[in-house]
């Protein structure tokens, strides 16, 4: 069973804070939860740190990635690709 620390003034405004703001703050992020081994989260760390990443970057930049392999058209501007078929330049004329 848990059991709540002693209630001081700082705890007291912290959790009205929290009730107050859970709700805004839950509609403006989010959090994955996920779970991955622990050698892959100590590597991953390391990388981060070495380059000085955030783990946000990390995510957008696989985001990203992943995102390319699956939609031509955003990778050929990620790439800098400009040489599009006739096909494709006349989907963009309709968009």
């Amino acid at each position: 069973m848990v059991t709540r620390k002693e209630d001081t003034p700082k705890r007291l405004a912290s959790r009205k804070y929290e009730e107050k703001n859970k709700e805004k703050r839950k509609a403006t992020s989010g959090n994955f939860q996920t779970m991955i081994p622990r050698d892959l989260f100590e590597k991953i760390n390391a990388f981060l740190k070495e380059y000085g990443y955030t783990k946000v970057e990390l995510i957008q930049a696989g985001y990203e990635e992943l995102l390319a392999r699956h939609d031509t058209d955003f990778a050929k501007l990620k790439d800098g690709y400009d040489d599009f078929f006739e096909s494709e330049l006349e989907q963009f004329k309709k968009r």
